[in-house]
């Protein structure tokens, strides 16, 4: 479990707070969840001496000062919970009272002394005096304590100081001199899409069906039926603005462009404009809300790449000077990450004496695209850029707009990629491109899916992208492409293909993980049809995701044992538990036979769980039953790498 917050105490020294659930180092950081799903609080609370503790979770948005409060309740050695639903998308707080329940200690010891046939006249017109004090809030329970107080002065039947309504009654109008309050914990509850989706990653100025022109924002629509159809749920975008011409690369990052090489996209920026402008070949901005609106037609949502980097062109360059650092002989420093070198981009200086200038602009831009109608953002390179800054753009994005969704495009050290989660990212890249070996795969799940790591890092398992066509990929395999976007589909709830992969894309440069003629400096025209494409079995993955919400999440994750160390295995559940799905994948082109253990996977029915009595095979609609805690199964990789089996009692 991650780090627990500190404890807490009244000044008085009488309550403590301590392992509080959930929190990310003490509260620092904040939370994640899925807005409609319970938000379970643990915390052991304790105190000196034998009187009674209550406790109460109390919640609300960050910007509201109203507490709405829950009820907190004792299982043992002084471990409580409680947990309340948040109602909407946004940015909560909540944390943890506790006090001293003067009645019920009271009542506790009156029945003791009751029992052991002691005097009690003078404990009762004591309990009697903490009714008069009592101040309810709630008419039901003012005339409970009302009713009973009368009863006992008018007929001295102590009885009248036991009954349980009145004990409920107190519980809520007593005073609580001292009541003790932790920390705030700071959380973030998401829409579910923050979870759960399928992406395509789309270089608009590629969907022209014409070699050699360049694409528009209407070729993007006229390819939306064929993206949606294969049952994505975002389309990914790169950089859309207008492309500068200083520096300009040719194909295959040449450092000189020929007549008509269209650049880098993410050289953003030239006279037409920089991050709040788009392209003028692909259009105007009228034409891309029309872009926006026939995606979310279709079920689908755009996503836009946000890359904090400017060409030697872009607007800012001649409007805020002061925002770029300069090379000691007077010229721009452009970027590198040595030994790459983009000499047609420059990074603003985040150091520069007018940075809080440039972190609102960078923050408007964000804006202005949620103008139109963007609600997903990729973020370039992040772990380039200061974490405080991400941190302050994102709190201040999602207090305003609470159902933006921010991703993290960092590969790089695994703790700077956890801090980059931790300090909002919504979601995050991963080493999944990387991961090839069985434990290498159950190891990183794992640590994603373990503590602390579940409650801050949500996994977006892309199979490639422009920029990194992984060894396995270069063979050209169908069924290695089927195993890889199958692993991704079904180990996270987020996954993504770039463009390409459905048609097994797989010249590498030599000797390297990227493509060869990559169209981040050339324009494409491909056949969406091609001959050999797997279209079929992405359409077939995705259909099985979204019938399936043990697969639209990422952490109730378990592998099973399986002797073929070439094939994996695993069981997830739906958060809510009514949908188990097993999965068996091979790592190999060989023939697998193999025996899935299933016997200690129960399901639920009902409100009882149950073993796996059948599975129901998500491709082909085949049911089996369970015989001796299993099931034999065979996998050629060359018909299909994946075996999806529903778990049913």
């Amino acid at each position: 479990m991650n780090k627990p917050a500190q404890s807490v105490e009244s000044t008085s020294g009488a309550f403590h707070i301590e392992d509080v659930y959930p929190s990310i180092d003490g509260g620092r950081f904040p939370v994640k969840r899925i807005v409609g799903e319970p938000v379970d609080v643990w915390a052991d609370i304790y105190r000196d001496g034998h009187e009674v503790v209550a406790a109460a979770l109390i919640w609300r948005r960050e910007l509201d000062r109203d507490w709405r409060r829950e009820p907190m309740t004792l299982h043992s050695n002084d471990r409580w919970s409680g947990s309340f639903v948040p109602p909407a998308p946004g940015r909560y707080v909540y944390a943890i009272e506790a006090w001293t329940d003067e009645f019920a200690t009271w009542r506790h010891g009156f029945e003791l002394k009751l029992k052991a046939g002691t005097d009690q006249s003078v404990d009762a017109i004591e309990g009697a005096g903490m009714l008069t004090k009592a101040q309810a809030a709630d008419r039901n329970a003012a005339s409970v304590i009302v009713k009973h107080c009368e009863d006992y002065l008018q007929t001295g039947d102590t009885a009248q100081l036991l009954s349980q309504d009145l004990k409920e009654a107190m519980a809520e109008s007593q005073l609580r001199p001292d009541l003790t309050r932790s920390q705030l914990f700071p959380f973030v509850a998401d829409r579910p899409q923050a979870r759960y989706g399928a992406w395509y990653e789309m270089v608009p100025r590629s969907q022209s069906k014409i070699p050699g022109q360049h694409g528009t924002f209407r070729d993007c629509i006229e390819r939306l039926p064929d993206v949606a159809a294969m049952g994505f749920d975002v389309l990914y975008f790169t950089p859309i603005h207008p492309i500068g011409k200083t520096n300009r690369k040719g194909r295959n990052n040449a450092t000189t462009a020929n007549e008509g090489d269209p650049g880098s996209p993410y050289a953003i920026g030239s006279a037409e404009g920089g991050h709040d402008a788009v392209h003028p070949e692909l259009g105007t901005l009228e034409d891309f809300r029309a872009l926006v609106a026939a995606c979310h037609s279709h079920g689908m949502e755009v996503a836009l790449d946000f890359a904090v980097q400017c060409s030697p062109d872009h607007p800012w360059l001649k409007q805020y000077p002061q925002w770029f650092k300069r090379r000691p002989d007077g010229s721009m420093r452009y970027a590198e990450n040595p030994p790459k070198k983009y000499e047609d981009i420059v990074n603003p200086d985040f150091t520069s004496e007018d940075a809080g200038a440039l972190w609102n602009a960078l923050r408007d831009v964000i804006l202005f695209w949620i103008a139109q109608g963007v609600k997903i953002f990729r973020v370039d390179n992040p772990h380039t850029k200061p974490f405080r800054f991400w941190e302050w753009l994102i709190h201040e994005v999602q207090l305003r707009h609470p159902d933006v969704i921010f991703l993290a495009e960092a590969f790089t050290r695994p703790k700077l990629m956890k801090g980059l989660a931790k300090l909002g990212f919504t979601q995050s890249y991963t080493y999944f491109t990387w991961r090839t070996q069985r434990w290498e795969f159950e190891q990183y799940l794992t640590e994603l899916t373990g503590y602390p790591e579940r409650d801050f890092y949500r996994p977006n398992f892309f199979v490639n992208t422009p920029d990194i066509l992984p060894y396995h990929l270069q063979s050209g395999e169908a069924w290695m492409f089927k195993s890889r976007v199958a692993l991704a589909a079904t180990l996270s709830g987020t996954y993504g293909v770039y463009n390409g992969f459905e048609l097994l894309e797989h010249e590498p440069i030599p000797g390297r993980e990227e493509y060869l003629d990559s169209e981040k400096y050339e324009i494409k025209v491909r056949d969406w049809d091609k001959p050999g494409n797997i279209k079929p079995y992405i359409t077939a993955l995705n259909r099985a995701r979204r019938a399936n919400t043990a697969l639209q999440q990422t952490s109730n994750l378990r592998f099973i044992g399986i002797e073929d160390s070439n094939v994996i295995g695993f069981v997830k559940e739906s958060v809510d538990g009514t949908n188990t799905v097993a999965v068996a994948i091979a790592l190999s082109r060989d023939i697998h036979d193999f025996w899935l253990p299933l016997g200690d996977v129960q399901v639920l029915s009902g409100n009882t769980r149950r073993p796996v009595a059948a599975v129901e095979n998500l491709m082909t609609g085949e049911r089996h039953a369970i015989e001796w805690g299993g099931i034999r199964l065979r996998i050629d990789p060359a018909r299909d790498p994946a075996v999806m089996l529903r778990c049913l009692a």
